[in-house]
């Protein structure tokens, strides 16, 4: 049966179009002419008998529908030029593998340990990609991600097994300069220093001060951060104190570019997780990994 589908070259001047709303715009990006992917866009609407542009004085505008359709149409033309660029690349003897990663975990642990894995396994490839958020394996083509979060979170992520790598240790530090002479700082006197917030975990400054048993009013207070990255790079500046993985911060801690401003680790129910999606089947590649990510962490 013949597929009931738009040409790729349509589908492609839509996209652009839709993403740059404009034209013009889309004809530099495609080598094309501002009347040709006029051409394309107007064939693709009788074609779908839909408008997906509305013309205005200042140029043009997606409809409901057009912004609907561009996003679907986006995200297949990712994946086949995903699919297209594997199929291109294909050549490593031992397997690729596809991992999606929080990126945090990803540029500070991960990637400096990856020169080890390669000397263990020198043909296999591993592709990775950043998430900071749960997705649907079918959507995509990831073979694995390494999240961290509650056991009910890992729960509650559809279509996926899950196995706990290790448990999170979430500890204070600051810059070295910031500690001083002093071997640690009391909690007392960390409750009027400036705090940096994890813009994810707006409630860890406050319950790490529940933990030491210390009133802190300005608990919620300091500038917010989205990546643990961040957090710890303003610390290491002097910026005021973070709280942040340990295992993440390794490497700081090692150059004396942080120091730990309070031995006590906040309290936390996250781990960090490998997830697989379900029942699919394990590459020699993906186990590979596995293996090597393990004895890595140490567990």
């Amino acid at each position: 049966m013949r597929r009931k589908l738009p040409s790729s070259n349509t589908l492609l001047c839509f996209e652009a179009a839709a993403r740059h709303r404009s034209l013009t715009r889309a004809a530099v990006e495609l080598s094309l002419t501002q009347s040709a992917i006029s051409r394309q866009i107007i064939a693709l609407e009788e074609y779908l008998g839909v408008a997906l542009f509305k013309r205005t004085r200042h140029g043009m505008e997606p409809t409901a529908a057009g912004v609907d359709y561009a996003a679907r149409v986006a995200l297949r033309l990712d994946a086949i030029e995903q699919d297209t660029l594997d199929i291109m690349g294909a050549s490593a003897p031992g397997g690729d593998v596809h991992l999606a990663c929080m990126p945090t975990f990803a540029v500070k642990w991960l990637i400096p340990r990856l020169g080890d894995f390669s000397r263990q396994y020198p043909g296999t490839t591993i592709h990775m990609d950043t998430r900071t958020r749960p997705f649907m394996f079918s959507d995509g083509n990831c073979d694995a991600a390494i999240f961290a979060g509650t056991q009910e979170q890992m729960t509650r992520w559809a279509g996926t097994e899950f196995t706990k790598l290790l448990d999170e240790k979430v500890v204070a530090v600051c810059s070295p300069r910031t500690l001083g002479a002093r071997r640690r700082l009391k909690p007392e006197v960390i409750a009027g220093m400036p705090l940096l917030q994890q813009s994810t975990r707006p409630d860890a400054w406050r319950n790490w001060f529940q933990a030491v048993g210390v009133d802190a009013p300005n608990a919620l207070a300091g500038p917010r951060y989205e990546l643990f990255s961040m957090t710890s790079a303003a610390a290491a500046q002097g910026l005021g104190l973070a709280l942040v993985p340990h295992l993440l911060i390794e490497a700081e801690l090692a150059r004396a570019e942080l120091a730990l401003a309070h031995p006590t680790p906040m309290p936390s129910e996250r781990s960090y997780f490998l997830v697989l999606p379900q029942a699919a089947q394990r590459s020699q590649a993906l186990q590979n990994f596995t293996q090597w990510l393990r004895q890595a962490l140490g567990t």
